[in-house]
């Protein structure tokens, strides 16, 4: 089937940000596992090709990834069947997919923005939900992912003065690409780490507010990184934990209760509902 023709349903939630270890990897994974712990079918797309932290951080050892789907595409076209490329991740019930970065630094250089934009709409066809988790740069590669997305959450910190100065030219620079004003959320992380910077005077500097705002948990950030369980699955009752729910709530314009009341209601699972 040409995947024009296709039914294309899946929301793509993509995770951006200036400036670098600001946390998207960890925001994208348990957004990911959020998302299917409530039975949704979830895909979550490494797109740092250089750098991609995904697999490291939910201990998984790809043998495919997406340079593999690329050489695919290229002898198959809009046929390439991506869903053999992506693996599981699991923790007790919760299922999701990856598709992770590339291995070497040299298949990253050789990526195509046309390969990953045909991926990515194939993976939209199959899947609820494909989050995206980005490298920290405004290169033409970001720049399709973000006009595709359904959502961009746009990340940052209040720590040091170029920080700050690299989130004001973001946030500037995507509000003159003249979105949609639900597609994009201001959201900042470790929001009461020690700084002399205040939150509202950074919202003042930016001319808008954040629309979600994520406590400082180092502790527990490290720990779900060194176990490789997203922390909405293993460590849920931090306040960390909690908020990410709350952020992927407030996504989905479901109350947790609802979310929660899917999950139990649900039969059998979408991991045999998708594959079985």
């Amino acid at each position: 089937m040409d995947l024009a023709e296709e039914r294309i349903n899946g929301t793509v939630l993509t995770i951006f940000s200036t400036a670098s270890a600001v946390g998207k990897t960890v925001l994208s994974i348990n957004m990911a596992a959020e998302l299917a712990r409530t039975e949704a079918q979830v895909c979550l797309v490494d797109l740092d090709l250089q750098f991609g932290d995904v697999c490291n951080y939910l201990q998984l050892k790809p043998e495919k990834t997406i340079a593999d789907v690329q050489q695919a595409i290229n002898v198959q076209g809009d046929d390439c069947p991506v869903e053999e490329f992506i693996m599981p991740y699991a923790y007790e019930e919760t299922v999701f997919y990856v598709l992770p970065a590339p291995l070497k630094l040299e298949e990253a250089y050789n990526m195509s923005d046309k390969a990953i934009k045909t991926a990515l709409r194939r993976l939209q066809s199959m899947f609820d939900f494909v989050i995206v988790d980005t490298t920290s740069m405004f290169s033409t590669l970001n720049l399709m992912l973000l006009d595709v997305s359904t959502i961009v959450t746009f990340l940052g910190i209040v720590d040091f003065i170029p920080t700050i100065k690299n989130m004001k030219i973001g946030s500037d620079t995507l509000r003159s690409l003249n979105y949609d004003e639900n597609k994009l959320r201001i959201v900042l992380n470790r929001s009461d780490a020690k700084t002399r910077i205040g939150m509202k005077d950074v919202e003042r500097l930016l001319g808008v507010p954040f629309d979600f705002i994520l406590p400082n948990d180092f502790g527990a950030a490290s720990k779900s990184i060194k176990t490789g369980v997203p922390l909405v699955l293993d460590d849920d009752r931090t306040e960390l934990a909690q908020s990410l729910r709350e952020l992927v709530y407030s996504y989905t314009n479901r109350s947790a209760g609802e979310l929660h009341s899917e999950e139990k209601s649900s039969g059998g699972g979408w991991f045999s509902r998708l594959f079985g």
